[in-house]
């Protein structure tokens, strides 16, 4: 099964993630298929980059969004972009 999920970067104990699409076989910082955004949660406000097409391509591929990525795509408004396209 494919997954978006976030991969962990960063120096000891100042993290920052990239979201990843990758098989959810797959370790967490292990090889990944598509790099399609990045996640900072150490600035205020965090910041989020995530391509919202290849995002919105994997997501109508199947792919699972974890959790936090879910979150993510609300924040981003591709979450309901992908909702209003599957009615």
């Amino acid at each position: 099964m494919v997954k978006i999920r976030l991969r962990r970067v960063g120096k000891k104990k100042q993290p920052s993630y990239r979201v990843v699409v990758t098989d959810s076989r797959k370790p967490r910082d292990g090889k990944y298929i598509e790099a399609i955004g990045t996640y900072n949660p150490r600035t205020e406000p965090s910041s989020i980059e995530l391509n919202a097409d290849r995002a919105l391509y994997w997501l109508k591929q199947g792919a699972q969004p974890s959790g936090q990525v879910r979150n993510l795509m609300k924040i981003n408004g591709v979450w309901e972009e992908f909702a209003s396209s599957k009615k």
